[in-house]
């Protein structure tokens, strides 16, 4: 695998871990490595310490092989939406405390501060509905949205925010500018 890109994506879990953006097993984060492939952590990986060896390859649109058993749990969201978007290199799953404690109780996410309402506007909150059959729809309902909006970042209700972007460094700073909007309504709103 591309050492690079490992690297890369190393640096940025460290960081996305320490903001609380990932848990202790919690979370995914991929990269696009060709056309039909991409590296994503592996399910037991912790991403606040991982290596090379947290990451596995894996290749999309084929019969799923023993690497699957070993990669994340959301990688079927991920190969989704490589698959549905060809211009996603990177994807990630966080749950962020507050963006999605705020997705709890609203529909609609309107930032109040400048870097939020800027580069974020207006955004739906998505709801699944239902929780018991969510892991067979997530990956299907997932790309859809990605595919019929022009928005990299979605907040699922109760779930957490999935992103996507062509640069890893662009992608963390709307899930960061996102969450930061969120701690400020949530701030203010405690009067």
């Amino acid at each position: 695998m591309n050492t690079y890109l490992l690297n890369e994506l190393k640096l940025i879990s460290h960081s996305m871990f320490n903001k609380n953006y990932f848990g202790v097993f919690h979370g995914s984060i991929s990269a696009k490595v060709d056309i039909s492939s991409f590296v994503i952590n592996k399910k037991e990986a912790i991403l606040g310490e991982i290596n090379e060896d947290g990451f596995i390859r894996l290749t999309c649109n084929i019969r799923k092989d023993y690497r699957w058993k070993d990669a994340s749990g959301h990688s079927n969201i991920h190969e989704q939406i490589y698959n549905a978007l060809p211009n996603a290199k990177y994807i990630a799953y966080t749950m962020p405390p507050y963006a999605t404690a705020y997705s709890f109780e609203h529909d609609v996410l309107i930032p109040k501060d400048f870097y939020g309402y800027k580069l974020l506007g207006e955004m739906e909150i998505y709801d699944p509905k239902s929780f018991n059959d969510w892991e067979e729809r997530a990956s299907h309902e997932i790309s859809n949205y990605f595919q019929n909006n022009n928005n990299h970042l979605l907040l699922i209700k109760g779930f957490g925010l999935i992103s996507y972007d062509r640069d890893l460094t662009e992608m963390v700073k709307k899930v960061a500018i996102l969450e930061n909007s969120c701690r400020l309504l949530t701030l203010n709103s405690v009067k």
